[in-house]
């Protein structure tokens, strides 16, 4: 994965910045409407007023609906059954595009396309554009510098330096030492808790599950899969149990702990190691936390040849222009989307307040977000380590998600064996591709 956050040596001369930051004819007419459905919580405020800004300035009357964490298909079934349906929604990648590709718009000669780096970020088929990612995201086992430096210098520390973490066995074997000497070390455990609520557990039914998905690609050379074989499940186990024995909380506490509590945990240093991702980056910093302090560590799960592995790099954010839109619509849409991408005020608002690293050419130096989390990234990329893809985007179906996070949480609190899981993870996986097909 080429680096995402490239500067760029040449700047834009004066008249093709005055060109894109230009407001969009359709001010003069304010023909049409703009109505996002939105899948990131977090940003939900950010996008309402750029929405806010950009209607201002155009009269374009642009509503943005923030979709509950967890919601965001059954939210999307809903609002496009209504007449007054998104006019730009998202999906998460090749599974969410077959899905929704009747809805589709092709973006092949949009402006919004010509502004993308490269057709790695788009969602094909054939010639036609029917998807565009609009960040790309870097998640791995976030952790407190100072705090694993002070576990260093403990006596008798399993390690000297952080840089000494390069596989599981090392990973386990400091979390577990952190663990039996969390009083010494003045922390609550080892890592911050397992929250298996809807506003946590997809760390880990999507994109902890993403790491034994990856290796078994890698290893079948494929890149999508209706039958998975659970080829690595022995090692998705023994993360999981990493992570809910050395941790700040029981595992029979998991299925009331919520993303918040993980993310305050961490913030507020009573917690080393932190599963998230480059997003993280606002809710954690402002606390005890420096940000100076904030690293990230791949995601080791014991597999052959992971000391070159870095960490998980992809999307799931794909922009879709709803084609059963009025042509209005469609073209409001449109105009509102290269808005963003082009105007200082757009580009501000991704990169500065959403802390995003896009995909576009437009995100010149100026417009580069400011989080500890990114330069992480890029130090693996810069190191030449291998980015893990964002395989979870080939994952059958929300239901086939569900029915592993259930039985993780059976798993973790005792009332349910591990053999559960590999059933939700391998028979589940075929049962939802034979349902898919039936439905088509």
């Amino acid at each position: 994965m080429r680096k995402f956050q490239k500067y760029f040596a040449a700047a834009m001369s004066a008249a093709m910045v005055a060109g894109l930051a230009a407001v969009p004819a359709q001010a003069e007419e304010a023909k049409g409407s703009v109505y996002y459905l939105n899948f990131k919580p977090e940003q939900g405020e950010d996008w309402e007023a750029l929405a806010k800004l950009y209607t201002e300035q155009t009269g374009v009357e642009v509503n943005v609906l923030t979709a509950a964490s967890g919601t965001y298909e059954s939210t999307l079934k809903s609002e496009m059954a209504k007449d007054e349906a998104p006019t730009l929604f998202q999906v998460n990648g090749p599974v969410g595009l077959a899905t929704w590709k009747d809805y589709c718009y092709d973006l092949k000669d949009s402006e919004l396309y010509t502004h993308l780096k490269s057709d790695d970020f788009a969602l094909k088929d054939g010639d036609s554009v029917y998807g565009i990612a609009y960040v790309i995201e870097t998640y791995g086992i976030i952790y407190n510098k100072a705090l694993l430096a002070d576990y260093c210098a403990l006596d008798g520390a399993v390690i000297a330096d952080a840089s000494e973490i390069t596989s599981f066995d090392t990973l386990k074997a400091v979390a577990d030492d952190i663990q039996a000497r969390k009083d010494e070390l003045g922390v609550d455990g080892a890592f911050a808790s397992a929250g298996m609520d809807s506003s946590s557990d997809w760390r880990f039914k999507t994109h902890l599950a993403n790491l034994p998905i990856y290796y078994e690609y890698q290893a079948d050379g494929i890149g999508s899969t209706d039958a998975i074989k659970g080829t690595y499940l022995d090692n998705y186990k023994a993360i999981w149990d990493l992570y809910i024995t050395d941790a700040t909380c029981e595992p029979t506490m998991l299925a009331g702990m919520t993303g918040e509590d993980a993310a305050a945990e961490f913030a507020l240093g009573t917690a080393v190691f932190y599963q998230n991702g480059t997003w993280a980056y606002g809710d954690i910093t402002g606390n005890e936390v420096a940000d100076e302090d904030l690293g990230m560590l791949p995601i080791f799960i014991g597999v052959e040849g992971e000391e070159n592995q870095g960490l998980c790099t992809g999307s799931e954010n794909y922009w879709c222009v709803n084609g059963k839109a009025s042509e209005e619509d469609i073209q409001a849409t449109l105009d509102f989307l290269n808005w963003v991408v082009t105007s200082d005020e757009g580009r501000n608002s991704l990169a500065k307040d959403m802390g995003f690293a896009t995909p576009f050419d437009t995100f010149t130096e100026e417009y580069v977000a400011a989080n500890p989390l990114l330069d992480a990234a890029n130090e693996y990329i810069d190191a030449g380590k291998t980015s893990v893809a964002w395989c979870f985007t080939t994952m059958p179906s929300e239901n086939w998600k569900n029915g592993v996070g259930s039985a993780l949480l059976e798993y973790a609190q005792g009332t349910g064996e591990w053999d559960a899981v590999v059933t939700a993870f391998v028979d589940g996986w075929a049962t939802e591709v034979a349902a898919t097909a039936t439905a088509e």
